[in-house]
């Protein structure tokens, strides 16, 4: 990502391009392949609350849904976004990873839970809660990640 960039980069204008420092693109690379991980953890959430919701009801599959997601994205930013940084075994990374992350899960579940139970469209659709609170979340759990768990 951060190679693709720096060739649209090159294209750039001159003022573009000042204002586009190396370490800025940097970032805005991570964050792009922050925000695919993302959609796969969207994926993996919403497959989860679905897949769940009849035996454990819309919070309960969640909740549920939460940890899967959250898990598979730290396993794949781990991976990808941010391969070669960060440091120690790797499940402690993972509880950093969710620890660190509290602030935006508190974001992204505490939307999903007013929306299912205050929309109708939502608790008939729960993927519309899922994507509200994904958003209201990703913003904050990529700047902890960058800072707390993957540095």
């Amino acid at each position: 990502m951060h190679t693709f960039l720096l060739r649209i980069f090159r294209h750039l204008p001159a003022p573009a391009r000042r204002a586009l420092p190396p370490e800025r693109l940097r970032v805005l690379a991570q964050f792009l392949q922050f925000s695919v991980v993302g959609t796969v953890g969207f994926l993996l959430d919403t497959a989860t609350v679905y897949g769940t919701r009849g035996v454990l009801g819309l919070y309960g599959a969640g909740a549920l849904a939460y940890g899967v997601a959250a898990s598979g994205n730290w396993l794949f930013n781990r991976l990808w976004t941010f391969r070669g940084q960060g440091s120690g075994p790797a499940h402690r990374q993972w509880a950093r990873f969710l620890l660190a992350n509290l602030p935006g899960i508190l974001l992204n579940r505490g939307t999903y839970a007013i929306l299912v139970t205050i929309s109708p469209l939502c608790a008939r659709q729960p993927v519309f809660a899922v994507a509200a609170g994904s958003l209201a979340g990703m913003f904050i759990n990529f700047s902890l990640s960058r800072r707390m768990v993957f540095r």
